[in-house]
């Protein structure tokens, strides 16, 4: 999963848009960007938070400088364990030809200090849009750990990994009725990318109206 891979196969897949979202970090985004500047493919930078709750929020931005002043919030906020990388493996900072150019010393998988009450708002507030990662699963979803959906709860959309589960979602849950879903491949190896299999219409196929899309909404 290095940036000219991850590049490499959305090109050979034909996908226009993706995103980068690594548990709480931003730290690989610009390298994704600058490999797949090569590509005619879209790179939105974010992460995939974890909330104080162990929720996982998926975050986006429309550029690479309000993607990493929101990193540098998050790290403000995140315990300050060391990774053991014999144990969880190597937390490697890379550029945009695949070179270590750095470590994190941080144990990325931990929870943050925030809170998903509290991270819609947050995001926003740096530019950019958050929204509940993978509800339909087992673990680190909004449903798994809550149980519910709080009243409060401030979303524009959600994800699901199984596109299928939408229906009964809907049915029990109302506020779902009212937004919009994204499915993702949510992809931790490159055979998992996805194929050509989602979309959203656009007038334009650019980074800023594609974001706007996800902020505003669009038909389904």
């Amino acid at each position: 999963m290095t940036p000219n891979n991850i590049a490499g196969m959305a090109a050979l897949k034909e996908l226009d848009v993706i995103a980068l979202t690594d548990h709480n970090s931003a730290k690989n985004c610009g390298a994704l960007m600058k490999a797949a500047a090569q590509y005619p493919l879209i790179v939105l930078p974010g992460m995939e938070l974890c909330t104080s709750e162990e929720i996982h929020v998926v975050c986006l931005f429309d550029t690479l400088e309000k993607a990493m002043a929101f990193d540098g919030y998050v790290d403000a906020h995140s315990p300050d364990v060391k990774n053991r990388p014999e144990i969880f493996g190597e937390q490697r900072i890379m550029d945009e030809n695949d070179e270590i150019t750095g470590y994190v010393e941080k144990l990325l998988i931990n929870a943050s200090s925030i809170s998903v009450m509290e991270v819609g708002p947050l995001v926003e507030s740096f530019g950019g849009v958050a929204y509940p990662a993978h509800i339909d699963k087992s673990a680190y979803s909004l449903l798994s750990n809550l149980g519910f959906l709080p009243p409060e709860w401030q979303f524009p959309l959600f994800e699901v990994k199984d596109k299928t589960k939408l229906p009964a979602l809907r049915e029990q849950h109302d506020y779902l009725r009212q937004i919009n879903s994204v499915t993702s491949s949510d992809a931790h190896y490159l055979g998992d990318i996805a194929e050509r299999e989602n979309s959203v219409e656009l007038g334009n196929l650019t980074a800023g109206e594609f974001f706007e899309a996800l902020k505003r909404g669009f038909s389904f």
